[in-house]
């Protein structure tokens, strides 16, 4: 048996104000486990995105999380190639309340996000994911030079390495930037 305080790992650079990785302090081969604290307007992820392999669980503790989630796949044998992103009217969005869970399907697109006012209720939420590995995992976000939702690629910044950008794969454009504030926490900066 292993155990960790939470509170004691390092807080990762993500899309979150903190997330802290709890699968290899615990010794786990086949599930991934991460803690999530969103400010509002933060996000679990980088981007509108799919597992290939991976289901994912996530657990509201606190606040309340909006998932904006695309149809589920229709072929579990190849979930990918069979996901699909939807188009923004065929989205859904789905609110997770404290002591709620969701779970996404192997190739489903999804994204959670902290839709409260500036000021308001932070989401503390975990995270498993199996298997660990998730395999293929397809990106999009709106690109602001193209002016549409467009497949994106997540890199360090060019002109600063301590800070993580998302590309828009058509044009080359930064869609967006996130870094580490003063605090420890992370922020969007762009």
């Amino acid at each position: 048996m292993d155990r960790v305080a939470v509170d004691d790992l390092d807080n990762s650079l993500q899309p979150a104000a903190v997330v802290r990785h709890l699968a290899d302090p615990l010794g786990c081969e086949d599930l991934a486990i991460n803690y999530y604290e969103l400010a509002p307007g933060d996000s679990f992820a980088f981007a509108y995105h799919a597992h290939e392999v991976q289901e994912e669980v996530f657990v509201v503790l606190s606040g309340t999380a909006t998932w904006v989630v695309g149809p589920e796949p229709t072929d579990p044998d190849d979930p990918i190639g069979s996901g699909d992103p939807g188009a923004p009217s065929q989205r859904r969005e789905v609110e997770v309340g404290p002591s709620e869970a969701i779970r996404i399907p192997p190739g489903q697109f999804q994204r959670g996000w902290n839709r409260a006012e500036a000021g308001g209720e932070r989401v503390r939420a975990l995270a498993l994911g199996a298997p660990r590995a998730y395999g293929e995992q397809p990106k999009r976000d709106d690109c602001p030079d193209c002016d549409t939702e467009a497949p994106v690629s997540i890199r360090r910044a060019p002109d600063d390495e301590s800070r993580l950008i998302t590309v828009c794969a058509d044009c080359g454009a930064e869609v967006a930037r996130w870094r580490r504030g003063d605090d420890g926490e992370n922020e969007r900066v762009r």
